[in-house]
């Protein structure tokens, strides 16, 4: 194989072999190292989902190019929740491979680096830490179940204004992790496949799976209470506002709390008539006793034997019976 190789004077990025010649990483993932690596500090400052769609990766092409660079250590990101109750998510890619240690230090020093017009730049060895070079610091955020774009987005949503239809009444109180933790993971597992399930009805119902598993809790004392998952189902799919849903957790919430039925009645337990003190049977035959229920003076066996001796009479010889039909005469009927 031959090789011509001219070196560029300018705009150029040197490319480590470590990444070039990595075993576990596809084309994809060695250009997005190698992009982001060679872009200067203003224009690294986006999510790297953003990054990746001016080269061309995107999808899910996208996601697995980046599910490796966080396996093998070059991606790093930590979610926190700022003012307002927005997330957002901070991404840190580096061109070697970095511990979660090592990545928790250059985020804490990433301030240092960045500083608009330092005086003087340290060699690398002087700063602190001297694990690689550190990187500009990308800020962005991802859905962590099902939207996995780099975009800043709001979770949990932000609460309606106050209204007079259920839709904009949500409680704001959550679920307590004590009731969760008593309840039984098959009923939540119904009701959050319950809760899940509403969107393929009404696309305002939309929830996310850390949505849903927090209503679970209350949805649970639903099925609890003897429901069924299709009467659940109904009940909160039942009289749709005439706004519509502005916030699908807090209208949720506050029909799964305002409209929970009353518990099932329990049926006393029957009290049974305390027994009676054995007596002595009245009856004929050797002295027994036995426990009367209303009073009585025989047992069973007593009266059941003095039931039959008087109902069926004593049999009659056939002779004596023939004897009586030839003495009673036969009617004849009258002449006319």
């Amino acid at each position: 194989m031959l090789r011509h190789v001219i070196a560029p004077s300018v705009r150029y990025t040197k490319a480590s072999n470590d990444v070039v010649r990595h075993p576990r990483l596809d084309s994809d993932a060695k250009l997005l190292v190698l992009y982001v690596q060679g872009l200067p500090d203003d224009a690294s400052r986006k999510p790297l989902g953003e990054l990746a769609g001016k080269v061309g990766i995107k999808g899910r092409v996208y996601q697995k190019a980046k599910r490796q660079l966080v396996e093998h250590g070059y991606v790093h990101e930590w979610r926190s929740q700022g003012e307002g109750g927005r997330w957002q998510t901070e991404q840190l890619l580096a061109n070697t491979p970095l511990t979660s240690e090592q990545a928790g230090l250059l985020r804490t020093a990433q301030p240092l680096v960045v500083a608009a017009d330092p005086p003087a730049t340290p060699p690398p060895s002087e700063q602190f830490p001297t694990v690689g070079a550190p990187t500009a610091r990308t800020a962005g955020g991802y859905e962590p179940v099902e939207d996995h774009s780099d975009r800043t987005t709001p979770h949990p949503p932000t609460e309606p204004e106050p209204d007079p239809e259920p839709a904009a009444v949500p409680t704001p109180e959550p679920a307590p992790q004590a009731t969760a933790a008593a309840a039984d993971p098959t009923q939540l597992a119904r009701a959050e496949r319950v809760l899940l399930s509403l969107r393929h009805t009404r696309r305002e119902l939309h929830l996310g799976v850390r949505e849903a598993r927090g209503l679970a809790v209350e949805a649970v004392k639903w099925l609890e209470r003897g429901l069924s998952e299709s009467d659940l189902r109904h009940a909160l799919l039942a009289e749709r506002p005439q706004d519509g849903v502005r916030s699908a957790v807090g209208f949720l919430r506050y029909r799964l709390i305002q409209k929970l039925p009353e518990p099932p009645a329990r049926q006393q337990p029957h009290e049974r008539p305390p027994l009676l003190e054995p007596v002595e049977c009245k009856g004929p035959g050797d002295p027994h006793v036995f426990r009367p229920l209303l009073g009585e003076s025989e047992c069973p066996s007593c009266r059941l034997a003095a039931a039959r001796s008087e109902a069926v009479p004593e049999p009659v010889p056939w002779r004596e019976r023939v004897a009586r039909l030839n003495a009673t005469p036969t009617a004849l009927p009258a002449e006319p």
